[in-house]
């Protein structure tokens, strides 16, 4: 999904939500030492990125995109749903083709 294919709701909250995440990563200590950030502070930014998750899918919803689509997909992922053709001479033989 495009950029221009976001509201300005949308846009925000994916830009609070990787500013968030940029701070867990620039504040990550190895494990023996003492974290930067209180646990208060550390739940807190927890809170939000539920929040702001959990507002991306209304939007998403309310805008009828699939919140599956949302999501990046891997190439060697095994897909969810069957596409079917509703079109009843779409899969049946050519006669044409006999001898």
């Amino acid at each position: 999904m495009s950029p221009e294919d976001l509201s300005k709701e949308e846009k925000i909250l994916r830009a609070v939500y990787s500013v968030l995440i940029d701070v867990i990563k620039d504040t990550t200590t190895d494990p023996r030492l003492k974290h930067p950030l209180s646990d208060g502070t550390k739940e807190s930014i927890r809170d939000c990125l539920d929040l702001i998750t959990a507002r991306q899918a209304e939007l998403a919803e309310a805008a009828g995109r699939p919140r599956a689509a949302a999501r990046p997909r891997y190439v060697d992922e095994p897909q969810t749903s069957v596409a079917v053709s509703l079109d009843p001479g779409a899969h049946k033989k050519d006669d044409s083709t006999k001898h």
